[in-house]
């Protein structure tokens, strides 16, 4: 197996039915496990989540399943988030990269070649 992917769904994939076809796609990719993890908004949202005034609530928004989740993934897993401020919550939340879709597949575009 090439690994495990846990993968959050941008607010904007969601709304937008955008967060199936990323899934999909990242199932393409030869034995990768891909799960998706079940959790409503980072906390982010936008640039929200920078605002001092909302830092506390940004922050418990993302320890309602969002960073547990990732915490328990493992760091054998890849995390995957496309949204920018997803991801900086994530790696200020729970110490984890993640990264955006298309970093993913260029990583296992790159492996098929060799």
């Amino acid at each position: 197996t090439v690994g495990r992917a846990k993968v959050h769904g941008h607010c904007h994939q969601k709304a937008f039915d955008a967060f199936t076809p990323v899934m999909t796609v990242l199932n393409w990719i030869p034995e990768l496990d891909v799960e998706a993890i079940v959790s409503s908004c980072c906390g982010m949202a936008g640039s929200f989540g920078y605002e001092v005034e909302h830092i506390d609530a940004s922050r418990q928004m993302a320890e309602l399943s969002l960073l547990p989740a990732i915490r328990e993934a493992g760091e054998d897993a890849w995390i995957v988030a496309d949204g920018t401020s997803c991801r900086h919550q994530i790696l200020d939340g729970a110490g984890r990269e993640a990264l955006h879709v298309a970093r993913v597949l260029e990583t296992a575009l790159s492996r098929r070649k060799t």
